[in-house]
């Protein structure tokens, strides 16, 4: 635009040349912006024409200039400023007008505002809300990347303010100043919300954009934080759930073969192995125990080893009290443990624990002897343990966070003295120890658990993490008392005119093959004690012999395991700008149990036979490949899913030959393998089994436009296994406001289990008491011949279909939930009761390449035989002000069986699948924690159980 103006500029003001003087004059002003349309002032401004004559300038303060007055014409105007980039504008003037205009620059070097949004152990957060506050007042809003970090810009030189928040955490703020031509940096850290974060979960949904809390979630979750864990008086995790947890239980049973080194479990009353349990949201693989003794609910259960975990390694336990066979796959009937693992980069933790019983273990340490071990008589079952855990920095952002226990527990005796023991020491014959039997909790030896958690944030946003551990532990516990006159195969011989006898070998008889080849005589017991002219015949004898005179107290067998347990996770993720998440990993598993057996006989070998034995070992071995991806297809809507392949092998490795030899005296009916527990043949019992499935599964989860309205999910998982065919499980679930802080929740959902192969495929010796004596009890294949002629068939997975509903309340510093369950478990698995062989069903077995069948009186089998419904209810309320907290958990349970197909479950196993464990439990607690003491205290009730 050309104007003709009177206004006079000082800055700029320029003379004309005398040769143009005479000439018509005009002007050039204008003003020189840059960022955000802000002045330039000192720019350079210089008028060039094209015969090379230059006027030169500089703009004011408010960056306005003024040339002139100079001729018409063609010019060039060159403007240069300090942190600029130089910019050149054509123009052309007129006489006696003057030509305004403005001028932009570019800057050399963008100014910005950059940073991060990270956790307190400088982990980056993505997805973070950041807001920026800038000079002008200004306002702009981003989203932090997977890297966790934000970027504005152009930002306006001047001073900013910066906001991040996320759940979970406390919002951080940062002010910082932004100098023109740099880049300001505005990284901020979190600090944890411990009023929220504790209560955040992220089992049962796999969304990546947010996490849940336990009120929110629309099936019932218990969460227990790490100071929770650690304020218990025992390190043992699995004591501590129990303790806290209503519906998660578990027992130590005296006498349990294996399961004295791996405890079964039990959520809602089902079988260990109808749940399922994570590790920072990874299936982890199973314990190698099968329990054959389990007090009828967990017998023939294969279920998770948690007792390896070290308490001082978990931030945070999820216990998902729903069915999510549909989410997780296989064995998620009755709920799933998810164990969060601490990640700090920075810190440690030691604690040292001790202590003992008040009460002296029952017995006499002075009737101990060779074969009767003082192992738990008289003392006070001391134990004790010693824990750390400490975080280290790996790189800017990643950490390993290391943790360690080590302990030891001596084993407890609450027995008294039997009754048959002790009629022996009356008679005053023999002096079996004091106490013959223990009854009580286990020796616990060099207790080894280690867990490392790692992760870490890549230049190119990648983040890749894991965590693996090591446990080691020898555990031995004792079993039934071997009576010196009555326990057959070892010690009692047949009836002989009216009167029980000791049983007598005969070694010439085994020799030559010859039945009675040495003629040797019977020796009869009267009034508990062995007719001593025939005993001394026997004794002076070489071609004679009985183990009584070798072991006149009887004896009773210690059996244990030493437990080596491995795993680790390998993964990679990553969450874009925009939400989308993925995650790869592979998971490596193995519990491996190697089982011995000492104070015992093989009975089979003769006078001499060794009273140590190794029976082999159970290995299980797991690997698992997982790929998720979710996606927030928009604010009210987000979906997940994935696929996974999983390969379990179960491995009996075979023991000692003594241990399962069968000796020569076994035809004259001494019982062959080590007495108590047999060992595995190589060319039999031992093996290796393994199966293959892979699955593909979606879910979805929907909002309400308003806030926490309302919310629904939807999850489907088809799953395909190599030796049973595919299944397909499906779970809806919903939560709504009632308002006044009142939600409703439910759930319905199918789920499955498929049998181990473990269970498909083990054979098994053991000793059990029967009909009030001892009796070899054999678990044998249920496609044998003699189990498909008693109702056995190929296993098949048990299918479920879970209900759950529901009431949460939430008002201030209080909280309350109330859920109604029912698990309804068809083709449920389980072993039979004990069947007695026929000598026609003894040739079956032997045919079919089991030589111990002359071994074990008794069987038993798997099979899917029957039905259970388990259904309860779960109450819980807490209340916190300041410092107090009180907590108040209710939990009752019943369990009823039906659909009875044959006859091999009777009457004796319902009543142990219906009552062996307690139907009520609940617990109140108050805990004060002004800092830096703290005072807990809690109530347990467990209602009655039949065992």
């Amino acid at each position: 635009m050309r104007t003709i103006t009177t206004r006079v500029f000082a800055l700029a003001l320029l003379s004309a040349p005398a040769w143009a003087a005479a000439q018509p004059q005009g002007f050039v002003s204008g003003n020189v912006e840059g960022y955000f349309a802000t002045p330039v002032p000192e720019a350079s401004i210089t008028l060039v024409s094209p015969s090379g004559y230059r006027v030169s300038g500089t703009t004011d303060p408010a960056g306005r200039f003024l040339i002139g007055p100079i001729v018409d014409g063609l010019y060039e105007l060159q403007v240069h400023a300090g942190g600029y980039l130089p910019r050149a504008i054509g123009i052309e003037t007129s006489p006696d007008t003057t030509v305004r205009i403005t001028v932009r620059l570019e800057p050399e070097r963008e100014s910005a505002l950059t940073g991060s949004v990270r956790d307190p152990q400088g982990l980056a957060l993505p997805g973070a809300v950041v807001e920026a506050a800038g000079p002008a007042g200004e306002v702009t809003e981003t989203v932090s990347d997977d890297t966790g970090r934000f970027r504005f810009a152009p930002a306006r030189p001047g001073p900013w303010s910066v906001t991040a928040r996320i759940d979970g955490f406390v919002t951080g703020a940062r002010e910082t100043e932004v100098v023109f031509g740099q880049t300001a940096d505005a990284t901020i850290t979190l600090a944890l919300d411990y009023d929220v974060a504790e209560t955040v979960v992220v089992v049962g949904s796999r969304r990546a954009d947010q996490q849940r809390s336990v009120t929110e979630s629309a099936v019932p979750i218990d969460v227990l934080s790490a100071d929770v864990l650690s304020a218990q008086p025992t390190t043992d995790i699995v004591e501590v759930l129990r303790t806290l947890a209503p519906s998660f239980n578990v027992n130590t049973q005296p006498i349990s073969d294996a399961a004295t080194v791996v405890r079964p479990t039990n959520l809602r009353n089902l079988a260990p192995d109808h749940f399922l349990l994570l590790v920072n949201g990874k299936r982890r693989h199973r314990g190698a125990v099968i329990t054959w003794l389990g007090n009828g609910i967990a017998d023939g259960s294969q279920g998770p080893d948690i007792s390896v975990i070290p308490t001082i390694a978990v931030r945070q336990v999820e216990l998902l009290r729903d069915g999510a066979a549909a989410q997780y796959g296989s064995d998620a009937i009755a709920g799933v443990v998810n164990m969060e693992l601490k990640d700090a980069r920075q810190g440690g933790t030691l604690e040292i624990r001790s202590g003992s019983h008040r009460d002296i273990n029952a017995g006499d340490r002075a009737t101990c002897g060779p074969m009767a071990s003082c192992m738990a008589i008289g003392n006070r079952a001391p134990r004790y343990s010693v824990a750390g855990n400490v975080g280290l920095p790996v790189g800017a952002g990643g950490f390993a966070n290391l943790s360690l226990e080590y302990g030891e527990a001596g084993p407890t005796n609450r027995a008294v003295q039997r009754h048959d023991a002790a009629r022996l020491v009356a008679a005053g014959g023999s002096t079996p120890r004091n106490t013959a039997q223990v009854w009580g909790s286990p020796r616990i030896e060099n207790d080894l658990k280690t867990f490392a958690n790692f992760g870490t944030t890549l230049a190119s946003g990648l983040r890749p993490y894991g965590h693996a551990n090591y446990a080691r532990r020898r555990a031995t516990g004792g079993f039934y008392y071997r009576h010196p006159h009555t326990r057959s195969g070892v010690f009692r011989g047949p009836v002989v005119d009216g009167l029980p006898t000791l049983l007598v070998g005969d070694r010439q008889w085994a020799e030559t093959g010859v039945p009675q080849a040495s003629g040797c005589p019977a020796i009869p017991v009267v009034d508990s004690a062995p007719d001593p002219v025939a005993l001394r015949m026997v004794e002076d004898s070489p071609d004679c012999f009985t183990l009584y005179s070798r072991f006149p107290g009887g004896f009773t067998p210690q059996f244990g395991g030493d437990l080596h347990d491995h795993s680790l996770v390998a993964g990679l993720r990553s969450i874009s700008p925009d939400g989308l998440a993925w995650d790869g990993s592979v998971t490596i598993g193995r519990s491996l149990i190697s089982q011995f057996i000492h104070d015992t006989v093989n009975a089979s070998l003769g006078y001499d036979t060794p009273t140590s034995f190794s029976p082999g070992e159970y290995q299980q071995d797991e690997v698992n490949f997982n790929f998720d991806v979710a996606i927030p297809v928009s604010e009210r809507f987000h979906f997940a899913g994935g696929a996974e392949r999983r390969t379990e092998t179960f491995t009996i490795h075979p023991g000692d030959r003594p241990s399962w030899e069968i000796g020569p005296y076994a035809e004259q009916g001494f019982s062959s393998g080590s007495n108590g527990f047999n060992g595995y043949r190589a060319d039999t019992t031992a093996g290796r089994w393994a199966r293959s499935s892979i699955a593909l599964y979606a879910d979805g989860e929907i909002e309400s436009p308003r806030d926490d309205t309302w919310s629904a999910g939807a999850a489907l998982r088809y799953e395909r296994f190599d030796d049973f065919g595919d299944t397909l499980n499906g779970k809806l679930s919903a939560r709504r406001s009632l308002g006044g802080g009142l939600s409703a929740r439910t759930a319905i959902s199918t789920g499955f289990r498929a049998p181990t192969p473990g269970q498909q495929n083990t054979f098994n010796v053991t000793t059990a008491f029967i009909d009030g004596e001892l009796v070899n009890n054999g678990v044998v294949p249920s496609t044998s011949a003699v189990a498909l002629a008693r109702g056995g068939r190929p296993l098949q997975p048990e299918r479920s279909v879970n209900y759950s509903a529901g009431l949460v309340w939430e008002r201030g510093a209080m909280s309350a939930t109330a859920d109604y369950f029912r698990i309804d478990v068809e083709d449920r698995l389980a072993v039979s009761n004990e069947i007695r062989l026929r000598p026609d069903e003894i040739e079956t077995l032997l045919a079919e390449g089991i030589p111990e069948a002359r071994n074990f009186p008794v069987f038993r089998f798997f099979l899917n035989d029957f039905s259970t419904r388990t259904e309860g209810l779960d109450l819980l309320w807490s209340w916190t002000s300041g410092p107090a907290t009180l907590t108040a958990a209710w939990n009752h349970t019943v369990t009823d069986v039906g659909d009875l197909r044959t006859s091999v479950i009777d009457q004796f196993r319902v009543q142990t699948l219906e009552q062996g464990l307690p139907k009520t439990r609940w617990n109140v607690s108050a805990q004060y924690d002004p800092g830096p003491w703290s005072l807990l205290g809690r109530i347990h009730w467990y209602g009655s159980y039949w065992d």
